[in-house]
């Protein structure tokens, strides 16, 4: 079970981008997320008539490692550790470390 999935709110622990708070828009790989206005680049695109691509200096966000990113817990307003609870009915789910709350995804 993945501890950070698309759609939650990270915040960043370490890299240039440290202290920023974005949303999980895809895992790119099993240790990998790309989070949204996060790790942006610049990356030189050639102009493609065919497909109607303009050419230029484009912004994109890249993946970052997951080990560098935290779930942010809303109700602390800091970054917390996830934890996994099985429930009576053979269920997991995740619960935040800190307060043992579930995480509403």
């Amino acid at each position: 079970m993945n501890k950070i999935r698309k759609g939650d709110e990270v915040i960043v622990l370490a890299g240039r981008d440290k202290g920023k708070r974005g949303t999980v828009s895809l895992r790119a790989s099993d240790d990998r997320l790309l989070v949204d206005g996060i790790n942006m680049v610049k990356k030189h695109a050639k102009p493609n008539p065919m497909k109607g691509v303009a050419g230029g200096i484009i912004e994109k966000a890249m993946p970052i490692h997951q080990s560098n990113v935290a779930i942010y817990n809303k109700a602390t307003g800091k970054a917390d550790r996830v934890g996994i609870k099985t429930l009576q009915d053979g269920s997991r789910v995740r619960v935040f470390k800190s307060s043992g709350e579930e995480i509403k995804a």
